[in-house]
Parts: C-alpha cells; structure tokens; sequence
C-alpha cells in the first residue's frame, strides 16, 4: 500500500473592492457559519489566480480583475473542518453583490464595519488589508 500524507488542502479568498471603501462579504449557508470573504477550494488542475476569479464569481455573480496577492495564511486552526493554507487576493469589481453557490447572502460593507459574526480568520484579514500589513 503506498504512503498516505496529511497535507493543508489550498484554499484562496478574495477581498472585492467596490466604490466608497466597500467590500464584499458573504453571509455562510454551510458550517461553518458566518460572515466571511468570498472564497473556496482550489480545484485539481486550477491556479490560484483562476480559482480566485471563478469563487468570487461563483459567491457573488462579480466579475472581478485581480489587483494584486495581499498574503498568505497557515495556521492550522484557521478552519474548524481541517487545516487549510489560504492564499487571499486583492480584486475589483463594479455592482452589486448576489449570493450564489455556497453564500446565503452577499453584502458590500464598509471595510471599518464588519459584522460581529466572522468565519475563519476573515475578521483578522481584512484588518490586515485594511491597515496595510501585508
């Protein structure tokens, strides 16, 4: 029988900016719940880049354009379901957000007024764009 790894599945997450200092957030119809960025799974055989495009797509019906990589997070209790690397991205977008695929609701927010109720790490994210950490 071959070796079996354990390895951090990737993962991307998109920080959407909209006009008047927005972004957009989702609203999480599976666990764990919350608000949180657009984001998901990288596919076998997909890019970041290109994973980054389609989820925002897929969570918010935004076309986005990739503005640049903002960082990356391991820690390995970022995600309650398992240890996941996070790779997130800095996107535009015009319009308005809609919720599709795996987002209950989608909303733009002020990036100084997130909801109490963040997924993952998202909260300590969009501080660090916001502050310019990284």
């Amino acid at each position: 029988m071959p070796k079996q790894y354990r390895n951090p599945a990737p993962t991307v997450d998109v920080i959407i900016e909209l006009p008047a200092r927005r972004i957009v957030l989702i609203r999480r119809k599976n666990p764990p719940f919350g608000w949180a960025l657009p984001g998901g799974f990288v596919d076998y055989g997909e890019s970041l880049e290109t994973s980054a495009v389609r989820e925002a797509r897929e969570e918010t019906g935004l076309a986005v354009d990739l503005v640049r990589q903002l960082h990356t997070y391991s820690d390995p209790d970022r995600d309650p379901r398992g240890h996941t690397i996070s790779t997130v991205f800095v996107a535009r977008a015009d319009g308005e957000p809609r919720a599709g695929d795996d987002a209950a609701e989608a909303h733009a927010v002020a990036v100084d007024r997130l909801p109490d109720e963040m997924a993952f790490d998202h909260r300590q994210i969009v501080e660090d764009y916001r502050t310019g950490r990284y």
